[in-house]
């Protein structure tokens, strides 16, 4: 049925036989709009309704106030929101077009999605979150590998994902205190790494102090390669070096 949605795609005046050619994408319909009789060619406007659905891996229970972004190619966001009570959030993209949804809320692991190419219409994509476990044993808190740029002592993104768990761990278990330990592999000169592993030691604690965890329930200490996991000594692989390029959290009190 047609339907005169109003300007600016209607006017006041006589708009009428409207027709589409399917093979070109286009419709055309008269119009005295502009004074005279003529033939208007519509372009139609192609969107679509992409959908994100954030489940949780385990349970596959429907994750609300998640944050879902959407990025384009050259991975910009362009909006964020957070999920209903159904795990859904909604975007108005354009058809052709690929985007990413990327998908975080706290206690999970973030996860993404690929939204593809699509000619209009509805499309959804079902992003599962790992929930977030942290092993706890007798002597340590294990986590998995906190990682440094090359040569530096800062915390990249992964790492404070990381340390993150560790906060939650700590503020369930407020009595808690903590021993951050940081190893290096072998290569370079032994001193330069027991500086470089020291350094790592002490931004690993002031991430965590930063998070709201009492300075005096952390303490931390570089040892370089004095400790190695493998002792491997000049022969490592590359598996060694990295199993020996770790940070271990020793519980002192629980």
């Amino acid at each position: 049925e047609a339907i005169n949605v109003g300007r600016p795609v209607n006017s006041e005046k006589d708009d009428f036989s409207f027709s589409f050619n399917t093979a070109k994408n286009e419709g055309y319909f008269s119009s005295n709009r502009n004074g005279t009789d003529n033939i208007i060619k519509a372009v139609p406007v192609c969107r679509v309704e992409a959908v994100a659905m954030v489940k949780d891996s385990k349970t596959g229970r429907a994750l609300s106030d998640a944050s879902v972004s959407i990025l384009d190619a050259k991975k910009n966001v362009i909006a964020t929101k957070q999920s209903n009570s159904k795990g859904e959030v909604s975007f108005d993209v354009e058809c052709d077009t690929e985007y990413v949804f990327q998908a975080a809320k706290k206690d999970y692991d973030a996860g993404s999605g690929r939204v593809t190419k699509t000619k209009g219409g509805r499309t959804s994509v079902d992003i599962a979150l790992e929930p977030v476990e942290v092993v706890i044993t007798d002597t340590e808190v294990l986590l998995k590998n906190i990682y440094f740029e090359f040569n530096k002592s800062n915390i990249t993104q992964q790492g404070a994902t990381e340390l993150d768990k560790l906060v939650n761990v700590m503020n369930r278990y407020p009595d808690m205190v903590i021993y951050v330990k940081s190893h290096t592999d072998g290569k370079g000169s032994a001193a330069y790494n027991l500086k470089l592993s020291e350094q790592r030691a002490q931004s690993t604690v002031q991430y965590l102090v930063s998070k709201g965890i009492g300075r005096e329930r952390l303490s931390g200490k570089g040892f370089g390669i004095t400790e190695p996991k493998i002792d491997c000594k000049a022969n490592c692989t590359e598996e060694e070096d990295a199993q020996n390029r770790r940070s271990e959290f020793k519980i002192i009190k629980r």
